[in-house]
Parts: C-alpha cells; structure tokens; sequence
C-alpha cells in the first residue's frame, strides 16, 4: 500500500496489516508499541506484527537531531546570559561566517549532563488494525468524502486525492470541488475532467498552471510553453464544443481573457467561439458585477439583490449583503431579512454566522482571503476605512447575525436520528475553512481547544532537514494586541524557568531541531499583562518549506524532567510542514484558560523573524468555538440527543466506545465525514 494512504489512514488512528505472516511474538509486540508509544490496539489485534514497532517509530519521530544544548531544559537555565550569548554568536560566525554547515554546532559551556530513565505518566493513544481490504473501502470512503466537498483541499488532501484518482483513472468518482477539478485537470491532462467546467472556469486554469507550473502570480504576465497553450487551446476547444459557455460571467476579467487568447493564438472553430472571441474584444462590460453596480448607485438595491441572486446564485448575494444593506432604510432592510432566500447552503449559513457573530474590530477590519492555498491578510487602513460605505452599525450585525442562526437552526433541524454528544465536543471547532492548513497525527479544526493539566509543561517543538536553518519562535499577545517576541534574538536574556529555549540551530542541513519549554503558572506570573502565546515556524534560509523537510508539534512533560529531550510517548500532535512559504503559525496557548489552541496557518511571507510581522489577525480564532463548536452543530441536527450512546444512531466523541455496528461513529478528527454534512442541502 502507497506511503499517502498508510499516513493518512495513521492520521485516523489506523494502522494497516499488509499480507503478514502470522506474528509469533504478539504479546512482545503490543508491548513495545504500548511501552515506548502509548499506543494500545483496541481492534485487530490478531493482525498485529513487529514491523509495526518500526512503523510508530518511523510516524511519532526517529532519529530526531540534538538541539544546540543538548542538555535542554537543565542545563540552558544553568548557563548565564553572557554564556549563552558567546555561544550564539561564536555559533553564528562557524556557520554564516565561516560556512561550516556539514555538522550541527553545539554549546561550548554546557556541562556533562545526565539523563534518568523515562518515568512521567502519558495518555494512552488507541489505534485499531485493519487488514489491506478493509483499509480500501476506508480509503474509498474518504476520498469520495473529500472529492464530493464543494470547497478547495488542503496540499495534504489534495496529494490523497490525486493519488486516489490516478490509480482509479477508468473510474473517478464524482468531483464537487471547482478548485479540485482544475488542479487534477492540470496533473492528470485527462480533458473529460473539463467536462463539469464552464467557460469562466478556464481563467481558474490559466491562474493555477501559471502559478504552480511557471511559479508566476501574475495572471497578466504568461509566458506558457508551446505545449500548454495547446493544451489550453483543446480545452477550450471542448468547452465551447459542449455549450458550457457562461459568457457574460466572462465579462468580469475580460482584460485577462483578452491578453490570454493572443497568447495562445486561438482560432474560433465554431459558432460558439466566435461570438465569444467577438464579446471579449468589443468595447464595454456586460458583466453581472457591472449592472448590480448601477443599480446600485441609483438606489434600487432590491433589484440588485435579485439581480444577483437571479445571475450568479444565493452566495453571491449573501456575500455582498454589508454592501447591500448598508444602503437600505430600516423598512426595507427588514423586507430583505424577511425574505432571506431559503435555498442558501448550510456552509455560507456556517461561514456567515462565523462573520457575524465574531469578534468585531473598532479600530479597523481585518480581511483574510486564500489565494494557492496560503493565507493573505490586510488590516484596512484610516483612509480605507473613512471611504468605506458598507460598514454596518453593530445593532445591523446583531440583527443579520440572529437572522442567520435563526435559518441555520431551520436548516439542520432533524437531519440525524438519536445522537449521543460527548461534551467535551464543545471544545473542538467546526473545519469551516481549512484549505491553508496542514495535516498530520492529532491535528485538529482551526480554533479547537485542549486543556493542559496544571501538572505538566508544554514542550512545542520543529526538526528538518535538507536546509541550514528553520526557527521556532514564540510571540506573546495582550489583548489589545501588543506583541512580545521570545525568539532566537531575545532569548539569551530572557530563559527562566517560565520559558525555556533549546538554542539557534544553524547548521543543521543534514538535521537540526528547537524546542520551546513552557511552564504556565511561572509564566503568567512573570508575565501578567499577555493572554495569547503564538508558536510560529519560519524559514530563515529562506526557502520555501515543501523545498525540504520540517515536521512540528508538541508534547506534554512533566515538570521534573526525565528520558530524552523528544519522546514519542509524549507527542500529542506531530505533523510535516509542507506549505509553499517561509512562514507557518503552528498553534497557540490561551492563558487565561491554560488551553492549547489550533491554528495550523500557512501564511503568504517572506519574514525572517517571527516578530516583524503583526499577528493581531489570529486572535478571532481562540473565540471560533463560542460562536459555533462541533456539540452544538449536532445538538442542532439531532431529532433527539440520547444520554446512553448504546441508545443512539449516530456517537459523536473524542475517545473510543464500544458499540455495535450500525451505529455511525464520529470523532474530533473526522474532518471529511463533518464537511459532508456542513454541505449537505
């Protein structure tokens, strides 16, 4: 079985038994995967067999490098502030100075250190085992879950899928996803992939081959090979062949259209393209866009909304409602309300309700958009916000908002039988968005939470290879938010026993690794005025992170310190950072409720250092879950929640239970079954 299908099936807690003799050590066997990995087999365990051990070993992390003080944490607080600045910078010097990057450069104070057995307590991780048959269907079922999503795959889903696609070629499954259609089009050049595209969808072509084939972001500037552009000419060829010809739409980037048909030096084959080549170049804009606009500039915003909702559907309609309401009297921003269309999906209701009912800045928004899956931010600024003329008073959010809920709750009424909710659920956050994300064992939604017990320390950590130098940095947030940065340039003044820091790793091309420590009742002491902490990843040699290899996560350790600086057993999360960017914000501390925070962004940057960035944008997502978490998404699509789970059709839970078959169960982690039914109409 493929290496993406073993790992992404590991993800679901599922190891696989490929056609393995029958194991004579059984007993040995769950041992050492119980001993060093805390993992217990609760199904399968008659397929369980020693190749399994070096599995875990390989998945929780082997051969992890040394940090720069390979005594860490001890023997980092024993050293002074001028010791562990001499060692940076005589560091620094053997590295970048003098270019010595074959080994990696260790402390030359630190004292003989000793290490005790391993002794503090972990969780148990339960896995079960499936035979090659059975992880099959698994994986068939998941790909048709992801394939069958309207919204963009994350790098780690999407690699799933296209595996999945090229090795059923002469039998796809049905693809939702615009976005997913146009980047498997691009791999695979197989054109029936073309057949569920319109003509306003070859400009999503054009973007996507631009960007990842030519590594171009500028859709004006084409340069493609002879190749492409006749590959782009029978495309387009067959789009105009099967009538799937929006041109109107087309008039809403016609300047691109325009400079993309000379490049290609299209020819119309028919009476469909010739029209549409003669609209494109004729002078002025039929667009959609162009005639709501007008309407709107003449006051007659009911027809523009119906114009809208009539041309380009209910999610365009609702996706310009600040535009629209903002310009209505009170009497017909009720009718608008009132008549709310009854046709929008379930995931705008979701994506709207987030937006509405979020936190809300009075010193400016922030605007987030996705652009090749990375993260863009803009924070508006005093002249944009003095033009703008959609801004909506808070009584109007708050209405929108009741409104919106109001039809979600409509909605989702009764859509399952008897469901048994396990509370804890309301701590997890719904996967409303999570195309910029990366995947990877004990991820979980954007914005989910997890308690740290009061008796352990946080140990956040990253380890390469196949580049010089990746640094793990932590930025502390007030409210308001004032940033404090804790970095490899701040942190020779600043270790203690609230926050401990393995030292700068420089010369780790062949594998290097830091490490955060950090104890939160000593830390909110020292530093009272800060709720947030963010962990941030960042590419100091400035490539990209798929152009090496990072894996990053955390563990949870007790206090008193005994083992190795990483242990597996210990790992909560552990996942590979593959954006196509210098930058990832890894995940974030709450320190008003000492709760651990997913955040899992790949952010469009070139920083070098985590500081010069302003981080202000990522606070909405440690409040995602007041306004909507998984408990209360299912408590709304219960016909009726059950107390005992042996009485329900469907569990949802963050741990395994026992019970029969034909009973649905879901966990926090089951990204692809949740979308389903965020989608479902």
């Amino acid at each position: 079985m493929k290496e993406i299908y073993k790992d992404y099936l590991f993800e679901k807690h599922i190891l696989v038994s490929e056609g393995m003799t029958e194991e004579e050590h059984v007993f040995e066997t769950l041992f050492a995967m119980a001993h060093f990995f805390g993992v217990k087999i609760i199904k399968g365990k008659e397929l369980v067999h020693c190749g399994m051990v070096k599995e875990l070993s390989k998945r929780f992390g082997e051969n992890v490098p040394d940090p720069f003080y390979r005594g860490f944490p001890q023997s980092v607080r024993n050293l002074s502030a001028e010791e562990l600045l001499f060692d940076q910078l005589m560091h620094y010097f053997n590295t970048y100075e003098l270019g010595n990057f074959d080994e990696p450069g260790h402390s030359a104070f630190e004292k003989d250190f000793e290490r005790t057995a391993f002794q503090e307590d972990t969780e148990i991780r339960e896995f079960m085992i499936q035979t090659e048959e059975e992880a099959e269907d698994t994986i068939r079922a998941i790909a048709n879950d992801l394939l069958g999503g309207s919204r963009p795959l994350n790098e780690r889903q999407y690699t799933f899928v296209r595996t999945f696609i090229c090795d059923h070629i002469e039998n796809i499954p049905d693809i939702t996803s615009k976005n997913t259609r146009v980047r498997l089009l691009l791999d695979t050049k197989n054109l029936s992939l073309a057949d569920g595209l319109n003509l306003s969808d070859v400009m999503k072509i054009v973007d996507e081959l631009n960007y990842q084939y030519y590594h171009n972001d500028n859709p004006k500037k084409l340069n493609f090979k002879n190749q492409d552009r006749k590959f782009l000419t029978v495309l387009l060829d067959r789009i105009f062949r099967n009538g799937r010809c929006d041109i109107r739409t087309c008039y809403e980037k016609k300047q691109l259209w325009n400079g993309f048909l000379h490049h290609i030096h299209y020819q119309p084959k028919n009476e469909e393209a010739e029209i549409f080549v003669q609209a494109m170049r004729r002078k002025g804009n039929e667009s959609v866009y162009s005639e709501f606009e007008k309407l709107m500039q003449e006051n007659r915003q009911q027809e523009a909304a119906e114009l809208l909702r009539n041309k380009k559907g209910t999610s365009a309609l609702l996706r310009n409602m600040d535009y629209i309401i903002s310009h209505m009297n009170k009497d017909e921003e009720q009718r608008f309300l009132m008549e709310f269309p009854e046709d929008c999906s379930t995931l705008i209701l979701l994506q709207l309700l987030f937006r509405y009912e979020g936190m809300q800045r009075k010193d400016g928004r922030i605007f987030k958009f996705t652009q090749h899956n990375l993260m863009k931010v803009h924070y508006e600024r005093p002249e944009e916000s003095k033009r703008c003329k959609s801004r909506l008073t808070e009584e109007q959010m708050k209405k929108v908002g009741v409104m919106i809920r109001s039809k979600l709750t409509e909605k989702l009424r009764n859509r399952l039988g008897k469901v048994y909710i396990e509370p804890s659920m309301k701590s997890y956050a719904l996967p409303i968005s999570e195309n910029t994300s990366q995947g990877g064992f004990g991820v979980l939604s954007r914005g989910s939470r997890i308690p740290i017990d009061e008796g352990k320390k946080l140990r956040a950590f990253t380890y390469w290879e196949k580049v010089n130098d990746i640094d793990l940095s932590v930025v502390a947030l007030t409210k308001d938010g004032k940033q404090k940065e804790f970095s490899w340039r701040t942190m020779a003044r600043r270790q203690s026993g609230a926050i401990t820091y393995s030292g700068d790793e420089t010369s780790g091309y062949r594998g290097g690794s830091e490490y955060f420590d950090i104890n939160l009742s000593e830390f909110k002491a020292l530093h009272p005025e800060y709720r947030y902490l963010i962990f941030c990843d960042n590419v100091f040699s400035r490539k990209n992170f798929n152009e090496c290899f990072c894996k990053a996560g955390y563990m949870l350790r007790d206090w008193e310190d005994s083992g190795q600086v990483y242990e597996p057993k210990t790992v909560k999360s552990a996942y590979l950072v593959n954006c196509e960017s210098t930058f990832a914000y890894l995940f974030g501390i709450d320190l008003f409720t000492n709760e651990f925070v997913w955040l899992n962004i790949a952010k469009n940057s070139n920083s070098r250092v985590a500081g010069d960035t302003e981080l202000s944008f990522l606070k909405e997502y440690f409040h995602l879950i007041e306004v909507m978490n998984m408990y209360d998404f299912f408590s709304m699509m219960a016909e009726r929640i059950v107390e005992d789970p042996m009485e329900a059709d469907v569990i949802v839970t963050d741990y395994e239970r026992e019970c029969d078959d034909d009973i649905e169960v879901i966990r926090e982690y089951d990204f692809e079954k949740i979308k389903v039914l965020m989608e479902a109409e």
